[in-house]
């Protein structure tokens, strides 16, 4: 058996591992098709892997190839891979001898035809639009006259001399270029940052920040202008918070940033032209606004002088102002020692029916009647204090004969009658007390009162009263005859003088009038004690 196998085994053949077999494959293929461009449609994209790189697929009806495009190679591709486009794909094939696939690593990534071109603009520039990045209402004004405007432009190209040859005619201001590619590889990211870097400048910054922005370009085909198509742009072109001027292309071109910037202009000439006024023509309309405005000035200012001259006429003279002011014065003059006399003599008469209630008798007969009130009141309380202490005595002596019967029985009630006695003593001594306080201040107040309207404080003042022999009060010189003795009254004493040109008579000086004596305490029996805590009466 054996050595009928050993004769039927193909000996000849070369025998390959795995990773050789596989290894030789993917020489083979790669030395077979290291170039190729092929046509067809993007399937199962679905954006950059994690690690940047991009894997999806491309077919036609009838067959289907995996594709990958590396990291490096995915940032530099002009236009973004998108599910269902048909592009032209540039690259080699390989194998991938893990899993025994082949696959196409592409370089370079172009849609296919200006068909595919168009189609994809439009999708692109329906999306944009649904997001409201074209709408009228995000466009601002132009600011009439910006002091520093930033151009996004190719520096060796002739839209920036013609851009600044533009704006140096017109009014010149200053001018900052970003320089970019606007064409190839990368444009589109370098147009982005540009509009991106003018906004991140900070006001009164070393670099002045730019007051509107103009992205300009000359003009070429469809594919020549496709860097401003591109979303970056666009969007960076919306969220520009400087005005911004779309000029690319000419007249006829039109690229999706035309929508989203805030004016568009045909031509980079024409948006120098948006973006800065004609000083000369701003220098005559303000010469014209001057001389109008002076002119209006002067005429505003004669028809004022008219009117104030006209007014003049028909105000009175300043004598005529004055004529009534005048008079009223002078009437007031001359009334005024009339009416001074007046007001002095009813004052006068005022005092003197005040004073015709005052008189010494009627004062005297107060305080006579307050004295005897005040006296009355005196002997009320002292009876009835001393009613009080009898009671308290009686009570006193009927609980001591209480006591002495009955001690056991009683001693209890004893001590509470001592208490309440004791309460109704101090209660005793603090109303005598009180109604002594009270005597004491209406007594006080009343001579308060009585030296008020004594004579006797006139006569500190330098008066004197006059009073006849028979010691009455003299108030009229004519009540008295020539050689009458009469006697004067100061402040300190009295003095004796005769009326006339006879010699003075002695007259005894009559000291002033004693006070009223105070009525005594009537003496308390011998026998009757004095309440603990008792006080004087005065």
């Amino acid at each position: 058996m054996s050595s009928f196998f050993e004769s039927d085994s193909p000996t000849n053949l070369a025998e390959y591992s795995v990773s050789e077999l596989s290894g030789s494959i993917k020489r083979t293929v790669e030395s077979a098709f290291d170039q190729v461009r092929v046509r067809g449609e993007i399937s199962g994209y679905r954006g950059p892997h994690s690690s940047g790189h991009a894997y999806f697929s491309l077919k036609d009806d009838r067959a289907r190839i995996d594709a990958v495009i590396w990291k490096g190679t995915f940032s530099k591709l002009r236009f973004r891979p998108e599910e269902g486009m048909e592009v032209i794909a540039t690259g080699k094939v390989t194998t991938f001898p893990g899993s025994s696939k082949y696959q196409i690593v592409i370089e370079t990534l172009e849609p296919a035809g200006a068909g595919a071109l168009m189609a994809l603009l439009e999708e692109r520039k329906r999306k944009l639009g649904a997001e409201g990045l074209f709408d009228a209402d995000r466009k601002r004004r132009l600011p009439f006259l910006p002091k520093v405007i930033g151009v996004v432009t190719s520096p060796t190209g002739a839209v920036i001399r013609d851009i600044l040859h533009r704006i140096s005619d017109r009014f010149p201001v200053h001018v900052l270029v970003w320089p970019v590619k606007v064409q190839g590889d990368g444009s589109g990211d370098e147009v982005a940052n540009a509009i991106r870097g003018f906004n991140e400048f900070a006001p009164g910054g070393p670099v002045p920040r730019p007051d509107v922005l103009i992205v300009a370009r000359g003009g070429g085909s469809l594919e020549d202008l496709w860097s401003f198509n591109d979303e970056a742009v666009v969007r960076a072109a919306a969220a520009s918070e400087i005005p911004l001027i779309s000029a690319v292309g000419h007249e006829t071109d039109w690229t999706l940033i035309d929508y989203a910037a805030d004016i568009r202009a045909p031509t980079p000439t024409g948006a120098a032209e948006m973006a800065v006024p004609v000083k000369a023509e701003l220098e005559a309309q303000l010469a014209s606004l001057a001389a109008r405005l002076q002119g209006c000035v002067g005429r505003q200012m004669d028809q004022r002088r008219q009117a104030v001259r006209a007014l003049l006429r028909a105000l009175p003279s300043l004598d005529q102002l004055l004529a009534l002011p005048r008079r009223r014065f002078d009437e007031a003059a001359a009334g005024l020692g009339r009416g001074l006399e007046l007001n002095t003599l009813n004052k006068r008469r005022a005092f003197e029916r005040t004073a015709s209630h005052l008189r010494p008798d009627v004062l005297s007969n107060r305080i006579v009647e307050r004295r005897q009130m005040l006296g009355e009141r005196m002997s009320r309380t002292e009876r009835t204090v001393e009613r009080m202490i009898d009671r308290a005595r009686a009570r006193i002596g009927r609980a001591d004969a209480v006591f002495a019967t009955l001690p056991s029985r009683l001693a209890a009630q004893t001590g509470r009658a001592r208490d309440l006695l004791g309460n109704l003593s101090r209660h005793a001594d603090t109303a005598i007390r009180h109604q002594l306080v009270r005597a004491r201040g209406e007594l006080i107040a009343q001579e308060r009162i009585l030296q008020s309207l004594s004579y006797k404080n006139v006569l500190k003042r330098g008066y004197a009263v006059v009073r006849d022999e028979a010691d009455r009060p003299v108030s009229l010189a004519a009540a008295l005859a020539a050689g009458a003795a009469i006697s004067i009254e100061f402040a300190d004493g009295r003095v004796g003088a005769v009326t006339g040109d006879s010699p003075a008579a002695a007259l005894p000086t009559v000291p002033p009038a004693d006070p009223p004596p105070q009525k005594k305490r009537t003496a308390k029996p011998a026998d009757a004690a004095d309440p603990p805590k008792q006080g004087s009466l005065f």
